[in-house]
C-alpha cells in the first residue's frame, strides 16, 4: 500500500516546477526570491506569520480544540487566462444548480424529462419537504457556494464536489491575504494580484438584494449556532465587516410569520438571515424538535415571504455527491451549453454491474458517501488496508445508493514549508462565488487547501490541513488591477417554464 501510495503521488502536477530545479515560466520570480533567503529565514517568516494568526485569533476547532489556522507562506499563483475560465465554469455551474434546486423544488421538470430519476432527489439525505415554497424575494437559493475543485495529473482543473449549503472558509482567505502583505510584502513586488477584500460587501449588497421588496432598508443578521462551532471565527468576522449584527437562536424570535431580534431596546425586526446552521438544527417546528441551537417558527415566516434565508432551505440535496454525477446533464439541460469544468470521473452504485467491477477492484477507487463532508468516511483505495477495503464493500453492498466511486486523482503538488525545508503536498482550492440575483461573483482565488502530511490526500482542515495565499494575477505584470468579469445570472422564477420550453432544452441536449 505504500508504494501504491507513492506511485499515486509521484503521477502528480507540480504546480510551480516543470521539472525538479526548473520553475514555470509563472514562478521564476517568486523562485528567485526565495531562493535569496536561508532555510532560517523561511523558518522565522513562517513563525512571523503563524504569530499574527494567533494575536488575531485566527482558529479553528480540531479534535475539540481552537488552533491557529496553519497558512504556508509559499502563495499558489493562478494565471489570470486561467483564471478566466476557472470563474467562467463556476458560474456556469452555480447557475445550473440554482435551476436545479427551483425545478426540484418547483415544477420538477427535469423529472419529467428523465434527466435524473425522481427516486435520486427523494432518497437524497439532504432533501428538504419543508424547502417548496421557501425563496427569496430575488429568487435565489445559492446566495454563496464553495466549489472544490483540483487539478488532474495532467494540469486541467476538475470539480471534485459543491458546497452550496453553507459552505465556510472565506475567512481565511481574506486574513491569508492580509498576513501574507503584513509580513512578507516583498513577494508581492514582482506581481500584481487580484484583491480578496471586495467579498465582504458583495456579500452585504447580496444579501440586502435578497431581502422582501417592501423594505428599503434590511435588518440583516448573521445567524451562528455559538462558539463552540468550528467556523465561529468567520460567523465573527464577516459579521464585523459588513457591519451587521452575530446573533444565535435564543436572540431570535418568531410572532406571527415575522421574525424579532431581541436587544436592550426591545425587539427589532429581522428581514435577512444569513444563517450558519444546518437545515436539521434551524427550526424545531419543522426538523429536530430538540434543537436549542434553532429559531421556532422561522421555516413559516420564511414561506410567508416576511424574511430571506442565505442560503436557503434544501440545498443539501445540490451537494449530494450522486447528485454531482448528473450536474453536466444539468448544466445541458437547464443552460444549453457545454460543461467548461469537468467533474472527476465518477461511477454510481446502484447499478448492478457497474457495483460488481468497482467492488472487484475497490483498491482502485476512491469511495465516499454522498451526504460526507470534511472528508469524513472517504476511502482511498490505493491507501487502504484490506480490512478497511472489506468493510467498504459491506457498506456499499448493503446501501449503494449511499455511496459512490471515482478514479483516483492525484492531486496536484506544490512546495510547501516542512521545517526548513520544502516539500511537495498535495492541495485542491474552494473558490467562492456570491450570487445577488443579477450576476455570479467569483472571488478571485478562494482557499488553497493543503495536506501537511506528506502523501496525504485529504486536505481537511479537520484531518489537519492548513492552506495558502491563492493570487490570481493580472494578464501582464503591472498592468492596474481590475476586477473580474462576472456571470450574468437568470433567476430560475424568470425563466420560461412552458412545456415547449422543456422540450426544446431536451432536444438540444440529444444532439
Amino acid at each position: 500500500m505504500v508504494e501504491a501510495a507513492s506511485s499515486l503521488s509521484s503521477q502528480a502536477w507540480n504546480e510551480m516546477f516543470l521539472e525538479p530545479g526548473v520553475p514555470r515560466d509563472l514562478y521564476v520570480p517568486l523562485f528567485r526570491r526565495l531562493a535569496d533567503l536561508q532555510p532560517s529565514e523561511l523558518r522565522q517568516r513562517a513563525d512571523q506569520l503563524s504569530r499574527t494568526f494567533r494575536d488575531r485569533g485566527v482558529t479553528f476547532a480540531h479534535a475539540g480544540e481552537e488552533r491557529p489556522f496553519p497558512l504556508d507562506l509559499i502563495p499558489r499563483l493562478i494565471a489570470a487566462q486561467e483564471w478566466d475560465l476557472l470563474q467562467r465554469g463556476i458560474a456556469q455551474r452555480v447557475n445550473a444548480l440554482e435551476h436545479f434546486l427551483d425545478d426540484v423544488y418547483g415544477e420538477g421538470w427535469l423529472f419529467q424529462e428523465g434527466v435524473i430519476p425522481r427516486a435520486v432527489i427523494t432518497s437524497s439525505p439532504h432533501y428538504c419537504r419543508p424547502a417548496h415554497g421557501v425563496v427569496a424575494a430575488n429568487g435565489v437559493r445559492i446566495m454563496v457556494s464553495g466549489i472544490d475543485l483540483v487539478r488532474d495529473e495532467n494540469g486541467a482543473f476538475r470539480v471534485l464536489e459543491d458546497n452550496v449549503r453553507i459552505p465556510s472558509g472565506v475567512s481565511y482567505v481574506i486574513e491569508n491575504r492580509r498576513a501574507m502583505t503584513q509580513n512578507f510584502s516583498n513577494l508581492f513586488g514582482d506581481y500584481r494580484v487580484q484583491p480578496v477584500d471586495e467579498y465582504p460587501s458583495r456579500l452585504l449588497n447580496a444579501l440586502r438584494a435578497s431581502a422582501p421588496p417592501s423594505i428599503d432598508d434590511p435588518v440583516i443578521v448573521v445567524l451562528s449556532p455559538g462558539v463552540h462551532n468550528a467556523a465561529y471565527f468567520e460567523h465573527v468576522l464577516l459579521a464585523r465587516m459588513m457591519g451587521v449584527e452575530l446573533v444565535e437562536g435564543p436572540d431570535l424570535v418568531c410572532r406571527a410569520n415575522y421574525v424579532f431580534m431581541r436587544t436592550t431596546q426591545g425587539e427589532r425586526p429581522v428581514h435577512v438571515i444569513y444563517r450558519r446552521i444546518d437545515d436539521e438544527w434551524l427550526d424545531p417546528l419543522q426538523f429536530r424538535p430538540d434543537s436549542i441551537i434553532g429559531v421556532a417558527g422561522l421555516t413559516n415566516a420564511a414561506r410567508a415571504g416576511n424574511v430571506s434565508l442565505a442560503n436557503n432551505l434544501g440545498n443539501g440535496v445540490a451537494d449530494d455527491k450522486l447528485v454531482y454525477s448528473y450536474v453536466p446533464d444539468l448544466i445541458r439541460f437547464y443552460l444549453h451549453e457545454e460543461p467548461l469544468l469537468e467533474n472527476v470521473e465518477t461511477y454510481r452504485l446502484e447499478g448492478e454491474s457497474i457495483r460488481h467491477d468497482v467492488l472487484a477492484s475497490l483498491h482502485d477507487f476512491v469511495v465516499k458517501p454522498v451526504d460526507g463532508s470534511g472528508g469524513k468516511d472517504i476511502l482511498i483505495g490505493p491507501h487502504a488496508s484490506e480490512d478497511e477495503l472489506t468493510r467498504a464493500r459491506e457498506a456499499i453492498s448493503a446501501s449503494p445508493r449511499h455511496w459512490i466511486a471515482q478514479r483516483p486523482v492525484a492531486l496536484s503538488t506544490h512546495p510547501t514549508l516542512v521545517g526548513e525545508d520544502l516539500g511537495s503536498r498535495h492541495v485542491d482550492l474552494r473558490p467562492f462565488a456570491v450570487n445577488d440575483g443579477r450576476e455570479v461573483w467569483v472571488l478571485p482565488g478562494g482557499l488553497t487547501r493543503v495536506a501537511l502530511n506528506e502523501g496525504e490526500l485529504i486536505v481537511n482542515s479537520s484531518k489537519g490541513g492548513g492552506s495558502k495565499d491563492t493570487w490570481v494575477l493580472n494578464a501582464r505584470p503591472g498592468a492596474e488591477v481590475s476586477a473580474p468579469p462576472v456571470q450574468k445570472f437568470i433567476t430560475p422564477r424568470r425563466m420560461s417554464r412552458g412545456r415547449q420550453h422543456v422540450q426544446l432544452a431536451q432536444s438540444e441536449v440529444e444532439q
